[in-house]
């Protein structure tokens, strides 16, 4: 997905507050005992989950009523908007759930269609990363980049959750693991961070939502990397994607395309 709309500073100040407001929602939940309820998927959801979504979508009423909003929770209003926010309140909800690190608050901001801002928040650890167009990438504050890494057999490769992918894409995804340095999963947008960071080098996932994955694409491209679907197309402005490609840079993205798309076996050079 290419970003082609500039974020007025204005409403990345407010992305900022809206993290902010979603940060102070959660942080008293978290390794607590919760009660976690199953939404219709089977996905788990929380009183933590619902308030912070709640709380970005009020603030976004009162303040820029003419906005938008797509969110996990509570789904879409105004949706037509030529300015629309996409929010997930708590991205890695079986992670918070159970006490791990590995999630964080995911807020876009889409101008016609377009992801011009997004941000990732680790409300616990107080880590926020920024991306937004024609800007590097902001980690705390600070510009960071992704790996240089560009052979397949040196690659960190992260994926959410293998029960996310069908027979086809297990097996493609398979072939892709066989051929990286090792694979982690279970983390999430935090994941997306990492690769901004540069200590992830490519990041697979498949039967993922627009709040889970749109908010990543301004941070992950504002960091040098790049995000296609397993085909090398750009992601569309859609509610749901069937695979989702990021890797570190163009050299890396390509050997990894090789891989989903031909399912070679032998071994990377």
């Amino acid at each position: 997905m290419t970003v082609e709309h500039a974020c007025p500073p204005a409403f990345l100040a407010f992305a900022h507050e809206m993290a902010d407001a979603a940060a102070t929602v959660i942080r008293p939940y978290f390794r607590q005992r919760l009660e976690i309820d199953a939404k219709a998927d089977s996905s788990p959801v929380t009183d933590a989950d619902r308030l912070a979504e709640m709380t970005m979508r009020q603030m976004i009423g009162k303040r820029l009523p003419d906005h938008g909003v797509r969110g996990e929770e509570f789904g879409a209003s105004n949706a037509d908007a030529e300015w629309v926010w996409v929010l997930d309140p708590i991205d890695g909800t079986k992670s918070f759930a159970s006490g791990s690190l590995a999630f964080g608050t995911q807020i876009a901001l889409l101008h016609q269609g377009a992801p011009c801002l997004g941000i990732i928040e680790q409300p616990i650890t107080n880590e926020r990363w920024v991306g937004q167009r024609a800007s590097p990438t902001l980690f705390n504050g600070v510009p960071i980049r992704t790996s240089e890494t560009a052979r397949l057999k040196e690659a960190i490769v992260y994926t959410s959750a293998l029960e996310q992918f069908d027979l086809d894409t297990r097996e493609r995804f398979s072939r892709l693991a066989a051929g990286a340095r090792f694979t982690r999963m279970s983390h999430d947008c935090y994941a997306a961070g990492l690769l901004a960071l540069g200590c992830v080098d490519i990041l697979v996932e498949s039967n993922v939502f627009d709040y889970d994955i749109l908010p990543q694409v301004p941070i992950i491209e504002g960091a040098g990397g790049i995000v296609t679907d397993w085909e090398g197309r750009p992601l569309a402005n859609t509610n749901q994607y069937g695979t989702v490609l990021m890797a570190a840079n163009e050299t890396l993205h390509a050997e990894a395309l090789e891989r989903l798309r031909h399912g070679t076996n032998r071994a990377a050079d």
